[in-house]
């Protein structure tokens, strides 16, 4: 028999689970055969399970003896992992599972992203269910799908038959940090019809491009450049002057992303071509010694095409358009008094995209505040509203916010300080976690989250540290033990 990778990695029983998990594919979107894998677990331990039309799973474990009494706990985490891989690697994500492996103190996969976000969830949870000499109060373990997608899992999870009064999430990548609150958040696409005319001219290709870009939630703080909001800028500052017209645009990849790179294809008079190349440069030098420090590899520059008739926008679509990316917010745009250094509300317009019918400039708006969060989409309505937009509101989730009268939190500081001999911290994160959903469906719900050491996740260089996982699962357990 071939020896299993995690073999002789201690918690024996949570690295069986977790190499299992890593041979099943599990990318969001297609999450059916981990999902299944759950049902099957639960089935032969005879344990009472829901899967849901989505794939989400619940799974009932009774309490142990002298636990009847205790609050009911749901252990909670999700299935689907970020599955990316590097250009070389030979698997199919979609088809085949990872290749584990161990280097040193820490387990990654080999060519690819490992799924600790959020595979050892699922592993703690499965190790627990499986065992019969670990003490703790009647559990609901939650495994949902699509967390990685915008939550839609959470959103989707039928909780008339959960009794729970404490979650733990186990969905954080930051050994001794416990989150006790998160953002609540939307996804705002501003459009505007188009509208095209025919000009003559020659044809450029703009191109930002060496931003770094960055998560929305966790890195909006750091004042990083936009690249479609320079094109924006670029547009305020030239348009009119030179004349140029906008053939066509699109910028960033992802709404919870700061947009990397701007492409847009535009057509300069033939008497302007070279009072264009120069505004092009002059701009450039400025961005750069605005950007020096957040943005040092920023290069803005355009290619020279073909001379000829095209159509482009309209006149009045582009003013319209360059009113947009000007005006329309965009970063920070408040930060918790008690708290300077976190962010309380932001908004990051991730892409900005052009069919035959709309250009659209989508936002993922942020705010652990839920009123403000409604007022800076209300703000973004009204703008987009004055010259003939309109604005479509999709993924929305409510914000976490901090429960002063928690009984798991303390509870989690006096046991994590006890095994480690530190003290842990504790933070609320501008982006999402399921637990805001689990709040708002379970009112009263006393929620936190926490999870092993893992670097880089949804990269091909995640690693997920073994010592950790090990001081992690001793947590776990007894904070179970502690909860009667």
């Amino acid at each position: 028999m071939k020896m299993r990778v995690f073999e002789n990695l201690e918690p024996k029983e949570v690295f069986y689970y977790f190499e299992d998990i890593c041979s099943i594919p599990h990318g969001s979107g297609n999450t059916q055969k981990i999902s299944d894998y759950c049902v099957n677990f639960a089935k032969e331990h005879g344990l009472n399970y829901r899967q849901e039309e989505c794939g989400n799973v619940v799974i009932w474990k009774d309490a142990t003896s002298g636990y009847e009494q205790a609050d009911t706990v749901i252990l909670q985490g999700h299935m689907d992992m970020v599955a990316v891989k590097d250009a070389d690697c030979p698997l199919d994500l979609e088809k085949d599972g990872l290749i584990p492996e161990v280097d040193g103190a820490w387990i990654q996969a080999k060519g690819s992203s490992l799924g600790g976000d959020d595979g050892i969830a699922v592993a703690y949870a499965l190790a627990i269910l499986a065992a019969d000499d670990i003490p703790h109060p009647a559990l609901e373990v939650v495994f949902t799908v699509g967390e990685e997608v915008g939550l839609v899992g959470a959103t989707a999870l039928d909780t008339s038959d959960l009794k729970g009064k404490i979650l733990m999430n186990i969905d954080s990548e930051d050994d001794g940090i416990f989150l006790i609150g998160c953002a609540g958040a939307a996804t705002v696409a501003c459009c505007l019809p188009v509208k095209k005319e025919t000009v003559y001219g020659q044809q450029y290709v703009w191109h930002t491009e060496g931003l770094m870009g960055g998560h929305s939630g966790m890195e909006i703080s750091r004042e990083r450049a936009n690249a479609n909001k320079i094109f924006g800028r670029f547009l305020a500052e030239c348009m009119d002057e030179i004349g140029f017209s906008i053939v066509s645009v699109s910028g960033g990849e992802k709404d919870n992303a700061i947009a990397k790179q701007c492409t847009a294809r535009l057509v300069v008079p033939e008497e302007k071509t070279a009072s264009f190349e120069d505004a092009v440069q002059t701009f450039e030098i400025m961005l750069k010694r605005e950007h020096h420090f957040t943005d040092p590899q920023m290069h803005i520059y355009v290619e020279k095409e073909c001379c000829g008739e095209t159509e482009v926008l309209t006149g009045e679509i582009a003013q319209k358009l360059m009113f947009l990316l000007t005006h329309l917010p965009n970063g920070v745009q408040k930060r918790i008094p008690e708290v300077p250094d976190s962010v309380q509300t932001s908004l990051n317009m991730g892409i900005l995209a052009q069919t035959e019918d709309e250009i659209s400039m989508t936002f993922s708006v942020r705010s652990s505040v839920t009123s403000e969060k409604e007022w800076l989409m209300k703000q973004m309505q009204h703008l987009t509203g004055s010259v003939d937009g309109y604005c479509r509101i999709s993924g929305v989730y409510p914000a976490w916010e901090y429960q002063p009268n928690s009984k798991i939190r303390p509870l989690m500081i006096e046991t994590y300080e006890e095994i480690t001999g530190k003290k842990p911290e504790t933070a609320a994160i501008h982006a999402g976690v399921e637990c805001g959903i689990f709040c708002e469906k379970m009112p009263g719900l006393d929620c936190i989250s926490y999870g092993p050491q893992i670097n880089d996740i949804h990269t091909t260089r995640e690693r997920l540290n073994i010592e950790s996982v090990k001081r992690n699962w001793e947590l776990t357990l007894a904070v179970l033990e502690k909860l009667t």
